[in-house]
């Protein structure tokens, strides 16, 4: 019998985890066992609830300090319960359970069989290497910034600034969305043109990812005419969504294009050690499961930090070696410069180096800002120190005298 297990941290008024466990598996499936007939008994076994494993951490003050029994609950539901798709296996594993007091589920296990059902990513860490040509170093992204309100003039100087400065790769701002002043198709469209333009130039191919947005169903036929137009990338704030959506983008044999998945709103989802569901699983594990090619998530350093042992765990979800491709890890929010060395220690080359005010706050303005990122790279790959490189790297000297030349 296949099973998917989950896995939960728990603060529970009762002391008896055994018992709460047994509760839970029971109340997710079969409802009540010790009071049916033997015969109903062997006719449900093969939809009843296992629990797996139960381990008390002792007690502490839960979420609003009355004391608990702290303790991680391990629990198996059988496949035969629901249909090998994210919304069910979610309801099953958490649905009610989510309301029932100081409950954080942490991970969950697919099978083998289970997992054959979800796509990953299309492209994943080895497909976009081949696309973009880049190997044996991280990626470098630049965001847009201050765009809303803005005309497609501004938005294409923006962006040619900052594909000079050498970046992979320019992400749409999240919150940009279809407008008159710059439509989806046009932004697709004159950043293509641009784009190429600096290619002659430089002969460095930085790809732009859009953000798709709109009504749900509208989704796919959007995102094919982005295809359609040459689009590189598709941003995606799955979690206004949802993981399925994003699964049924990723499955589309006409969506030839890498995915991105924003995090946006999966703080309303993940922060509370008491509540919701960990950062590992939904920003790691369930997404690269549904198939994004990139994941976003806060840094370790920035202003909107996570735990440093969080964002490894994202990490490690979304890279170690799998039946799915691996998806690139995105460590965002408040970095610059010097953090390049931390951040290539941290999440080595298999990741994406991601700056908005890193960039854009260069002193040289944000072609400088991105030069800045790629020599700080380039110096950490070859073993020299940034205050080292700095000294034939008049962007790097400015960036580091700007924000300093280690992390805070």
């Amino acid at each position: 019998m296949t099973e998917v297990k989950a896995t939960y941290l728990v603060h529970s008024i009762e002391e008896n985890l055994e018992k709460k466990a047994e509760g839970i598996a029971l109340g997710l499936t079969v409802g009540s066992w010790t009071d049916l007939p033997l015969l109903e008994q062997e006719q449900l076994k093969k939809h009843k609830g296992r629990v797996v494993h139960v381990e008390s951490l002792g007690t502490t003050a839960g979420h609003f300090a009355e004391t608990r029994t702290k303790g991680i609950i391990e629990i198996a539901y059988p496949t035969a319960n629901f249909s090998a798709d994210i919304p069910a296996i979610l309801t099953t594993t958490f649905g009610k359970l989510s309301l029932d007091g100081e409950i954080k589920l942490t991970d969950l296990s697919f099978d083998e069989t289970l997992l054959n059902h979800f796509p990953g990513p299309k492209f994943g860490i080895e497909g976009i290497r081949t696309i973009t040509g880049v190997h044996d170093r991280p990626f470098v992204m630049s965001i847009f910034k201050g765009i809303i309100g803005k005309d497609i003039d501004f938005f294409t100087h923006q962006l040619e600034q900052q594909a000079l400065g050498g970046v992979d790769f320019v992400k749409d701002d999240e919150i940009l969305f279809d407008n008159p002043l710059t439509p989806f198709e046009q932004r697709i469209t004159k950043a293509k043109e641009v784009l190429e333009n600096v290619y002659e130039q430089t002969g460095h191919r930085t790809r732009f990812a859009v953000n798709l947005t709109g009504r749900t169903y509208d989704l796919k036929e959007k995102a094919k005419k982005a295809v359609e137009l040459g689009a590189d990338i598709l941003l995606f704030n799955v979690f206004a969504y949802g993981l399925d959506v994003l699964q049924s983008l990723a499955e589309d044999k006409e969506i030839t294009v890498p995915i991105m998945a924003h995090p946006a709103f999966s703080g309303a989802i993940t922060p509370s050690p008491f509540y919701g569901v960990s950062n590992s699983l939904l920003l790691g594990k369930l997404l690269r499961y549904t198939g994004a090619d990139f994941s976003l998530f806060p840094s370790p350093y920035g202003s909107v930090a996570l735990a440093k042992q969080e964002t490894l765990h994202i990490a490690k979800e979304l890279t170690e070696p799998g039946l799915l491709n691996k998806t690139l890890p995105v460590p965002s929010a408040g970095i610059h410069p010097a953090m390049v060395p931390q951040l290539i220690a941290d999440f080595e080359l298999d990741s994406v180096i991601n700056a908005g005010g890193g960039v854009h706050g260069h002193p040289g303005g944000a072609t400088a800002g991105g030069k800045a990122f790629r020599q700080a790279v380039d110096a950490t790959i070859t073993n020299r120190t940034l205050s080292e490189a700095s000294q034939s790297h008049k962007e790097l000297r400015l960036a580091l005298e700007l924000w300093g030349d280690k992390v805070r």
